[in-house]
């Protein structure tokens, strides 16, 4: 058995206590936070290479509005599962909807303090509206990475 089949069997498992009975029910904060971390943790033992077909797939990773992000340090997206042609891009620059540098902020909050919330406004795709956004931010330094999760507030 393949070490990436392994990890998502073993997540398939978990995903009835990680993440909401049903696609449609909206996740907590909590639940944000912990599949972050879990997800740090899958970088920091595979390494993205292995780590990008569990998060591109649907489970417990990647369900409603809810996937798993990284960047590198230099925020170059290594994962990005709504759009996989964008991985590999620099999206240092990019700016929420009140002008914030967005991604300078997920760098800042993961070198100064390993792991943290960043909130900020940006265009959700199901309502067609500018909402709150919270995203859970945690640093991998092994794999220098950043991995994070948002959840419209």
């Amino acid at each position: 058995m393949t070490i990436v089949r392994m990890i998502v069997m073993t997540f398939l498992l978990l995903s009835a206590v990680a993440a909401p009975a049903g696609a449609a029910d909206k996740p907590t904060l909590q639940q944000v936070k912990d599949l972050t971390l879990q997800a740090a943790d899958i970088i920091r033992r595979d390494g993205v290479e292995k780590a990008r077909p569990v998060f591109h797939a649907d489970g417990p990773f990647r369900y409603g509005e809810i996937y798993v992000n990284v960047i590198d340090l230099n925020g170059t997206w290594l994962i990005y599962p709504p759009n996989p042609r964008n991985e590999g891009k620099s999206v240092l620059n990019v700016r929420d909807a009140d002008g914030r540098l967005l991604v300078q902020d997920i760098i800042r909050t993961a070198n100064e303090n390993g792991e943290g919330w960043v909130e900020y406004r940006w265009l959700n795709p199901a309502s067609n509206a500018i909402e709150k956004k919270a995203s859970f931010v945690k640093l991998v330094p092994e794999r220098q990475a950043i991995t994070y999760v948002g959840l419209y507030q």
